[in-house]
């Protein structure tokens, strides 16, 4: 499901898919109790688009709470496939839902071209303190606020106990100079990659700058956006890696291949840095190495500190042209700030909480996972999700940014050739694309 928010899509113009204004119930004026207690006692139904299994039983709540309002739960696809259907149905005035889910990195586009509700007069506002900051940073700006937020993947290191101790080595790097070592150590006592680092997968890459204090894009709303992604601090990430490419010390698979699926199962990867959502999927595809995993903190640029990044995640957004602006919020908030709802979601739905509630309560936490040796996974990414930098953007067009990623320093990583120029590749194509489609670009 996560792995479906960080598709490539269509690109799209900046009028694109701006929606039809025949139903716009937009304001900019406080909602009252009053209008909110008629508006929830009213018989209504509402549509919301989601792909995530399990969101039943967290509707069948709410329903419960509100007999008067009824849900429809609509799963179009996930990512990219869902993102066009909405574009599309936005444009045309017709079949939009009132509540859609997008992921942190597309909200921009969908703000961009006015698509979304401003959640702030509805009390949105209200919410921040539920949540994670870095999550609710991904959801709001100076302009309002665009969503709420469902999961997300703070990053972590998951590793091959086995493998480490065959190679002499009893615990996982904690800095990236480690890291490289122990690659060393590792490809020489077993002949596995210490890790995979794919070309096809800009959100991986996206994480590894977001842990490293790189900010690459900037972007708060209107026609202005900002591009580094071939900053100083970029270029010596890539260099980084670039240097384990090259000692042939890390592989570049394809991500989510059959060669990748097959290079987990055999132990060809002694680790994978990937989010809260790792653990659950690598019990679903590499089910004959259960107990051999354990999971840790992602390594550090600086000793000593707990820094990490974040690789996708999503939120629930109301349609601005929706003509049940309060119940579309109401749900939206219920569904991802209830603590029945949100434990249901991260304990059955397989969904990273966002909520501060659900992060330190010892039914999400102290869960042990046989898989990772009997360790409390959860409990562990709980603490890295404080860790996260809540000050990261997207680009309105991260579609393109995926696509164009692929072809320049992708492509690179892919070939093992010349990364800090595929690094500046890519910022050439961002920028030329971004002046465009008309926007300014700093």
């Amino acid at each position: 499901m996560l792995l479906g928010t960080i598709a490539v899509a269509t690109a799209v113009v900046l009028t694109g898919c701006t929606p039809a204004s025949s139903a716009d119930t937009t304001t900019t004026k406080t909602v009252s109790q009053s209008e909110i207690d008629k508006a929830m006692n009213t018989p209504t139904t509402i549509t919301y688009w989601t792909w995530v299994d399990g969101i039943q039983k967290s509707v069948d709540m709410f329903e419960k709470k509100y007999p008067k309002i009824t849900v429809n739960v609509v799963n179009v696809g996930s990512g990219a496939d869902e993102y066009s259907k909405l574009r599309a149905a936005l444009k045309s005035g017709k079949g939009f839902p009132d509540v859609a889910q997008i992921g942190y990195d597309y909200l921009g586009s969908f703000e961009q071209t006015k698509s979304l509700l401003d959640l702030t007069p509805y009390g949105g506002a209200a919410l921040k303190s539920k949540f994670t900051e870095a999550a609710w940073n991904q959801v709001s700006n100076k302009t309002g606020v665009w969503a709420i937020p469902q999961d997300s993947g703070p990053l972590g290191n998951l590793y091959r106990q086995d493998i480490f101790q065959k190679a002499g080595l009893t615990s996982a790097p904690a800095t990236w100079d480690d890291f490289a070592t122990d690659a060393a150590t590792i490809k020489a006592k077993t002949g596995s990659y210490i890790t995979n680092v794919p070309g096809n997968d800009m959100p991986q890459w996206i994480g590894f700058f977001w842990q490293a204090g790189v900010k690459p894009f900037s972007y708060s709303g209107g026609t202005k956006v900002g591009i580094d992604v071939n900053s100083a601090d970029a270029k010596k990430v890539i260099s980084y890696w670039q240097d384990l490419i090259k000692k042939d010390l890390v592989s570049v698979d394809p991500d989510f291949t059959d060669e990748f699926y097959q290079g987990l199962a055999k132990g060809k990867y002694a680790s994978w840095v990937v989010p809260a959502w790792g653990p659950l999927f690598l019990q679903g595809t590499v089910k004959n190495t259960s107990g051999l995993w354990r999971a840790a903190e992602a390594p550090q640029w600086t000793a000593g500190a707990h820094v990490s990044g974040n690789w996708g995640g999503s939120s629930n957004a109301v349609m601005a042209p929706t003509k049940n602006a309060i119940a579309a919020y109401e749900l939206s908030k219920f569904v991802n700030t209830d603590f029945d709802s949100t434990i249901h979601l991260a304990n059955d739905a397989s969904l990273f909480p966002t909520t501060n509630d659900t992060l330190t309560s010892p039914q999400f936490t102290e869960a042990k996972s046989d898989f990772f040796g009997g360790q409390k996974v959860n409990k562990l990414y709980a603490g890295i999700a404080k860790t996260v930098d809540p000050n990261f953007d997207f680009l309105p067009f991260m579609d393109y940014a995926n696509s164009s990623f692929n072809e320049t320093l992708g492509k690179a990583i892919t070939e093992r050739g010349d990364l800090i120029a595929g690094l500046d590749a890519w910022q050439n194509e961002l920028v030329t694309y971004a002046k465009q489609q008309g926007f300014t670009v700093k």
